[in-house]
């Protein structure tokens, strides 16, 4: 399968930086697939490679909440092990309806272990967690699911090492995230709050199993789920491999797109969780995703899954404080901390973080329509007293927001965040501001601080205006001109 790391050379430079500004530039035709050898940081400078990769990395999570990692061959050798180990560990397994029953309390998020059954989704489970021994009070203890300690090994490191792309990313300190990992090794007593989890959907043997129903097109290529069965971890991130596709998540535009169908060998999916949302102050959107297990007739395992959920360490905070030390702006919804025990135990509904109706804030939308209603009235038979300058300016920043700089950010999955505008105004007279990247990539005016439109000095709105409409202020001039 093609990959977007590539190899470098001096003879190969140009290619490259061509295909940096490619990656950074232009929207991605399918979830973004990266080398995680091309994703390792290393010391020193980055690599062209690396810059290539992290790009590609964050443009898939903010275009599809997901992304697909390649592994090194005894990895992926590993991980297919895994699966064929959970199929036959699922397989021989009896069932009875006096299993230990998976309640979802969220009291007991860092403390699951051993098999667990979700009726509801005829879903069983077996969790493979550090620190805890599994213990069978119905009978002698049996034995798990094979290779366990090494695939948790695996995914913990490849799991760190995107965590580490995401903060370069954003502009982040190495390491950033580690005050809320847990320790590696973990020390004496302590319990891992990440788990590997071993899934089996739906396996013929599971006593009154039943098949999904999944409304779909002719061609295959819409699916349509209930609002009710929608599915967010609260995760930081989540490593996904299963043997059968099947895993759906809602892209940029809301449409539900199939993340695993075009999986290679040594592949896995990643997307992040809420958590990382809380963390990162929102500038990481956590997937939100479905399972379909419509399609396993014939199937005599059912459908296997490797679920690593790299999770915060139950006694840590979600504070948001590196995303303030690098300079981002951040909401007030994210400023107060948050002990991660409590964060686990709160409801989020997707309805909550993505409302349904996601048209422009009531504000702008206000006052594009009230600029509108003055033109067309301008323009016509009707005369009407002209809007004083300031109040003009700022119609028509809001408009050029809306209009010009919203689109160009949505086609380059780019969230807008914009800086206070007292810190912004060291930003740009710096070379190596945390918002640099972002208004080279939209095309902010040099000199104008990164903040909303609304909130700049009048000047500094006409320089914005010209910037992504040129000619604005001749044309007002005209429109100014004209008689009354």
């Amino acid at each position: 399968m093609p990959l977007l790391g590539i190899e470098l050379t001096a003879h190969h430079s140009r290619v490259t930086s061509s295909r940096m500004e490619d990656a950074a530039g232009s929207i991605l035709a399918s979830l973004g697939r990266v080398r995680l050898v091309d994703l390792t940081a290393c010391e020193g400078l980055p690599t062209d490679n690396y810059k290539i990769c992290v790009s590609t990395l964050m443009q898939s999570l903010a275009q599809y909440s997901a992304a697909i990692i390649q592994l090194p061959p005894t990895e992926g050798a590993l991980l297919r092990s895994g699966l064929d180990s959970a199929g036959l560990f699922f397989h021989q397994r009896g069932y009875s309806s006096s299993e230990a029953v998976h309640l979802d309390d969220a009291r007991e998020w860092c403390k699951t272990s051993g098999y667990y059954v979700d009726h509801q989704m005829w879903l069983e489970t077996y969790d493979y967690r550090p620190g805890v021994t599994v213990t069978e009070p119905n009978g002698p203890m049996e034995l798990p699911p094979s290779g366990l300690p090494d695939i948790f090994a695996v995914l913990g490191k490849v799991s760190r090492d995107i965590l580490d792309a995401i903060s370069f990313s954003l502009n982040l300190r190495s390491c950033a995230f580690t005050d809320i990992l847990d320790n590696i090794p973990l020390r004496s007593q302590e319990v891992s709050s990440s788990v590997l989890s071993e899934c089996c959907h739906s396996r013929p043997s599971f006593e009154g199993a039943r098949q999904h129903s999944i409304a779909s097109q002719d061609d295959g290529q819409l699916i349509i789920f209930a609002d009710q069965d929608q599915q967010m971890d609260k995760t930081l991130l989540t490593l996904v491999r299963s043997d059968r596709s099947g895993l759906y998540v809602k892209d940029m535009h809301g449409q539900w797109i199939l993340v695993d169908g075009d999986l290679g060998p040594n592949d896995v999916v990643v997307y992040p969780g809420l958590a990382l949302y809380q963390e990162t102050a929102g500038y990481v959107n956590p997937a939100v995703y479905k399972t379909d297990v419509g399609n396993l007739q014939g199937c005599m395992f059912g459908r296997c899954s490797l679920v690593f959920k790299l999770m915060p360490r139950s006694v840590a905070r979600l504070s948001g404080s590196e995303m303030r030390a690098a300079g981002h702006g951040v909401d007030a919804q994210f400023q107060v901390p948050i002990p991660v025990n409590d964060f686990m135990q709160t409801g989020h509904s997707v309805d909550q973080l993505f409302p349904k109706d996601t048209e422009p804030s009531s504000h702008a939308e206000q006052d594009s329509a009230s600029f509108n209603s003055v033109m067309k009235k301008k323009n016509g038979s009707t005369r009407t007293k002209p809007l004083p300058p300031s109040k003009r300016l700022r119609l028509e920043a809001q408009r050029v927001l809306k209009e010009r700089v919203q689109d160009i950010a949505d086609k380059k999955g780019i969230k807008l965040r914009f800086c206070n505008i007292k810190e912004c105004e060291s930003h740009i007279r710096s070379l190596d501001s945390p918002c640099e990247n972002i208004r080279t990539e939209i095309g902010w005016p040099q000199g104008v601080p990164f903040v909303h439109p609304h909130n700049l000095p009048n000047k500094a709105k006409l320089g914005f205006l010209e910037a992504y409409e040129p000619g604005w202020t001749a044309s007002q001039q005209e429109i100014e001109s004209q008689p009354q």
